[in-house]
């Protein structure tokens, strides 16, 4: 409830015509006042938010995924270095085999063994070489697949930066739209009852002027007992007054029922 306003303690007196005038700069108020809100929850905002955190994990999932790739292409490089190595080391003893140059039955054997174990190690290095193999394979399509996700999520958030701005500008321009209304509907209201409305208005919760209709203040909508109504009915019209209940001020209507 708010400070109790008597008609006897209101100084303020304005043309009733004028009061009425301030409902509509009430009303514009609080359209301004909703567009203000419908701004700040613009649905793509809180889109954007969420996609732009989408992304950033997804970008470092994807800059791990790249060390990964090179880290198992330098992998494979060197198996493949290393199988190369062994395999060209066995070709030239075969060569060296086959050729006849080894003279005693002792070289030839020991030829032969290098050979079997040069065999055994290239084997093993291949399975290695393999198996570095399908890891990259498999980080790759991983990278890749990331990669992918990555161009569709930056192609969602585009779109939804669009449509916010195009949200924004709309708002924006209805906004400009009844900012110039209001001026041209309060510039006949005093400086005086503006200043008391924006006071009352910061302290009500945006709703600083109410209408008075059938015995009710549309602001805090409470039924006005018949004291406080007798008072009211014997100030004279031009008389700005104040709810008794929530002290926003409340102005006469043709159906104010006093």
């Amino acid at each position: 409830m708010g400070e109790p306003r008597r008609p006897g303690r209101d100084p303020l007196n304005a043309d009733p015509f004028i009061q009425l005038r301030l409902l509509d700069v009430q009303a514009l108020d609080l359209r301004l006042d909703q567009l203000a809100h419908r701004r700040r929850t613009v649905p793509e905002v809180s889109e954007g938010e969420r996609l732009r955190a989408e992304r950033a994990k997804l970008a470092s999932e994807l800059a791990t995924a790249q060390a990964q790739v090179s880290d198992l292409t330098r992998e494979q490089r060197k198996a493949e270095a290393d199988v190369e190595q062994v395999r060209t080391r066995r070709a030239r003893d075969e060569q060296r085999l086959q050729s006849g140059q080894v003279g005693s039955a002792r070289d030839l054997q020991s030829l032969q063994s290098e050979i079997e174990s040069l065999q055994r190690r290239q084997s093993d290095l291949e399975d290695v070489e393999l198996d570095v193999m399908e890891r990259l394979e498999a980080a790759t399509a991983h990278e890749q697949e990331l990669s992918a996700r990555e161009t569709e999520l930056g192609t969602k958030l585009a779109e939804v930066d669009q449509a916010r701005d195009r949200a924004y500008a709309e708002i924006d321009a209805e906004v400009d739209r009844l900012r110039r209304e209001r001026t041209d509907t309060a510039a006949g209201v005093s400086d005086d009852l503006l200043r008391l409305y924006e006071k009352r208005r910061a302290q009500h919760g945006g709703v600083g002027a109410a209408a008075l209709r059938q015995r009710r203040c549309e602001g805090c909508r409470m039924e006005l007992d018949a004291r406080y109504l007798g008072q009211i009915a014997a100030k004279p019209d031009d008389a700005v007054l104040s709810c008794e209940e929530c002290g926003r001020i409340l102005i006469r209507t043709l159906e104010s029922g006093v």
